[in-house]
């Protein structure tokens, strides 16, 4: 009788496990997106990291070898690292104004100085 019961509450709790969920919201998915965004910038920001430390790795490498008279090869070219810069997140639908807004008294700037005596 007891494992009646227990495969009845297995069953009752399985069944609410397959139920389905609401859909997300747009402020859910907006959410997730910008997460996404996120790691995908982290992830930029750790590769930037990682070539960094190779560039120093060689030529602290390269510059002991060279001191003990250690015969080297050539180092191979690779693509230089590039900052992906600070984070912004633009929503996909929203207007470019950050850009624009930085841009803006970049130019202003030498005008400004232009202007003083």
């Amino acid at each position: 009788m007891k494992s009646l019961i227990i495969l009845a509450a297995a069953g009752l709790l399985a069944s609410a496990a397959l139920a389905k969920l609401p859909p997300p919201t747009d402020e859910a998915k907006a959410k997730a997106a910008e997460a996404a965004a996120k790691t995908a910038w982290s992830g930029k920001v750790e590769a930037w990291q990682l070539c960094k430390s190779q560039d120093r790795v060689a030529a602290f490498y390269y510059k002991t070898s060279k001191a003990e008279g250690k015969p080297t090869a050539a180092p191979v070219e690779t693509p230089a690292c590039v900052d992906p810069g600070p984070f912004v997140y633009s929503p996909p639908g929203a207007p470019v104004v950050a850009a624009a807004a930085a841009a803006a008294p970049a130019a202003a700037a030498p005008a400004l100085a232009a202007k003083k005596p």
